[in-house]
């Protein structure tokens, strides 16, 4: 664990560092109720996803196999006009229902649940937080969402779910009224940002204390947000390494837990003492999926059923004419 309190823009003013301990104290006495939280790649790792950029390992590492130009390029709307194919076969594999949330991701439900949740940044495009129980009105999604598909041709709007079947069976999705190629809401190089990352210029004035999780604060400008909260509210960085103002700028009230994200988030559990209660929530969520999941696959055999039923009707009646 590392604790800030000076060096390079640290501002003591003779004041005492805080620690993680003194964090859950505040968050127990209810002296922090507003919390905003920033999330990135390390965040799903534990879930199975690999980051962007770890050497190896990472997403842009991975993709020599899709035969684009540079990685980048897969991103890039010039490039997804001229061959969407490798998007598609990214997306296939990001798609949300391919993974499962983590200890980390039930830690932000919770934060939720307890109504300290004032907002959720996240740049992960896997939908994970959605899946965990967080609500749309809590997220800000600032590099965009499989939950919605927008036509490129003529602008219409789809719920992402609509084409979830095309993806997975390696079809470019059209637009059943223009046949222009539907892209998810996920944003490009170049693209805007939505309209919902804005809402950064309230939320984190009002934020009385900042978690950054599992992000390597290098994307501009989601990596900025980091000092955007008052310099009297603490910010706690739960991280592989240190980035961002935590190392160039670090504030007397900063907090560092550097290692494995789930690791330092089991920490800030046990300290706030919700370890049984965030056990029991990941169970009750376990059960729900186990119960949907079994749900679809009587619905898929029932689907099949009556598809071979339709199949062997068309044989006798195609014996029978023959006959």
């Amino acid at each position: 664990m590392v604790f800030f309190g000076s060096g390079r823009g640290g501002n003591t003013s003779g004041k005492e560092q805080l620690t993680l301990k003194d964090v859950a104290e505040l968050i127990q006495k209810k002296e922090c109720q507003r919390i905003v939280v920033m999330v990135g790649a390390g965040l799903s790792t534990p879930s199975g996803i690999p980051d962007f950029r770890s050497p190896g390992s990472g997403l842009y590492s991975n993709l020599q196999q899709y035969n684009i130009p540079y990685p980048e390029a897969i991103f890039e709307l010039s490039y997804f006009f001229h061959n969407p194919k490798p998007f598609f076969t990214l997306a296939k594999e990001l798609y949300p229902g391919n993974y499962r949330p983590n200890y980390a991701h039930y830690f932000l439900r919770l934060l939720l649940d307890k109504g300290l949740l004032l907002r959720l940044y996240t740049q992960n495009i896997d939908g994970l937080e959605r899946v965990a129980g967080i609500p749309p009105d809590k997220l800000v999604e600032a590099h965009g969402t499989f939950a919605s598909a927008t036509c490129t041709v003529c602008r219409r709007s789809y719920p992402g779910e609509d084409f979830r079947g095309d993806v997975m069976a390696d079809k470019i999705p059209k637009c059943p009224v223009c046949t222009g190629i539907i892209k998810p809401d996920i944003v490009f190089f170049g693209e805007e940002l939505p309209h919902r990352f804005f809402l950064h210029v309230t939320d984190f004035p009002m934020a009385d204390l900042l978690f950054v999780v599992g992000t390597s604060l290098e994307v501009e400008p989601f990596a900025s947000l980091a000092g955007a909260v008052r310099s009297s509210v603490p910010r706690v960085l739960i991280n592989r390494d240190l980035v961002g103002p935590f190392a160039y700028q670090p504030h007397y009230n900063d907090v560092a837990e550097l290692g494995d994200v789930v690791s330092g988030v089991e920490k800030v559990v046990k300290l706030l003492g919700w370890k049984e209660e965030l056990q029991e929530l990941i169970k009750k969520e376990t059960e729900k999926v186990q119960k949907f999941k079994l749900k679809m696959l009587l619905h898929s055999s029932f689907l099949l059923q009556r598809v071979s039923r339709v199949q062997r009707n068309g044989r006798i009646m195609n014996q029978m004419n023959s006959a």
